[in-house]
């Protein structure tokens, strides 16, 4: 007889993850990208405890990818307003 094959499933949080990263760069940029990055190290732990039964670590890593890609992106576009603005105040301030 044949031993039934055990059978695979992607982790639902790795999937979330991916999803969550993809809104992140399109409809929600700041939730959406902190949930990939929570979801994400969520699903590769859970992935670590269970190969047997679970895939999608590449899911995952997609999901932290985008996530973490948009967390710097959200920085620097804050640093270059914070010093674009600031230096344009201290040029006003300092021409009155």
């Amino acid at each position: 007889m044949n031993a039934p094959l055990a059978v695979r499933r992607s982790s639902t949080l790795a999937v979330i993850s991916l999803v969550a990263g993809i809104l992140g760069w399109s409809a929600l940029p700041v939730i959406g990208s902190i949930v990939a990055i929570v979801t994400g190290h969520l699903a590769r732990a859970e992935i670590r405890r269970q190969p047997q039964t679970l895939e999608g670590d590449g899911l995952a890593i997609a999901g932290l990818t985008l996530g973490y890609t948009m967390v710097a992106l959200a920085i620097v576009g804050m640093l270059f307003v914070l010093l674009f603005f600031g230096g344009l105040f201290a040029v006003i301030a300092t021409t009155s």
